[in-house]
């Protein structure tokens, strides 16, 4: 697996599969490059319909570097990660696609660095990126406890068996659940000049509403994902599809 050095302090690893346009894929938090899009078929999909794919590892997940302080992960930092990875492959005006975390990493790229990219797909979440999703601390105790077993709390245990499952590192995981939390203003959407599409499963529970985001946006469309909540939608076909016309539309 190809490993970029970013810093004296941060390694990325990276895919980077395929010929043609480039599309950047940002995965979601607990989850990895191959959770997220290898697994899933994405990875698969897309270089079969042209595309050159790069999808990495965000800091604190799957192989790339993880760090022990919450000082380490903030959205900022993360974007500022992806246009890093971009420098080092060479990358100009790629797609980007961003899912769940990965979607507000896209989002603030796309508001500061709209002009470095292409058309641009935030998934898995919606008006919780302005209005918050709820307390996090209670993903933060599941991440830090014994077991699993030892762990009450719905979405605490959704994110602990994920992380277990994907053999995570739980402390580095727990250090960034909260640091990441940050929120963005309805001004900030209106700043996205790019092509924007929204997708979001209808049972999902913490992605909030689409079509809000997307109407803040000056060209934006939403994607409802039919029957699938927030872990469901990643592989959906109707996903898939929204995409591939999205990005060859």
């Amino acid at each position: 697996m190809p490993i970029a050095r970013i810093s004296d302090k941060l390694e990325l690893a990276y895919l980077d599969k395929g010929e043609g346009e480039t599309i950047v894929l940002v995965h979601g938090f607990a989850s990895s490059k191959e959770a997220n899009w290898v697994e899933p078929g994405w990875v698969r999909l897309l270089v079969e319909a042209g595309y050159r794919v790069v999808a990495f590892d965000n800091r604190g997940h799957g192989q790339s570097t993880k760090f022990h302080s919450s000082d380490a992960y903030s959205l900022g930092q993360m974007a500022a990660d992806t246009l890093a990875l971009m420098e080092r492959l060479g990358i100009e005006r790629p797609h980007v696609m961003g899912y769940s975390m990965g979607a507000r990493i896209s989002a603030l790229l796309a508001m500061n660095h709209g002009e470095r990219f292409g058309r641009v797909v935030l998934a898995g979440n919606g008006m919780s990126m302005i209005e918050g999703s709820g307390d996090w601390t209670p993903v933060r105790d599941a991440l830090l406890a014994p077991s699993l077993s030892d762990v009450t709390d719905l979405r605490g245990r959704a994110f602990r068996k994920f992380a277990d499952a994907t053999k995570s590192d739980l402390r580095a995981l727990a250090e960034c659940v909260t640091a990441v939390r940050e929120q963005f203003s309805a001004d900030d959407f209106r700043r996205i000049a790019n092509k924007v599409l929204i997708a979001i499963g209808t049972e999902d529970d913490i992605a909030g509403a689409g079509e809000p985001i997307a109407a803040l946006i000056g060209d934006a469309e939403f994607l409802p994902i039919p029957g699938r909540d927030h872990m469901r939608a990643v592989g959906d076909k109707v996903y898939k599809q929204g995409v591939l016309d999205f990005l060859s539309a």
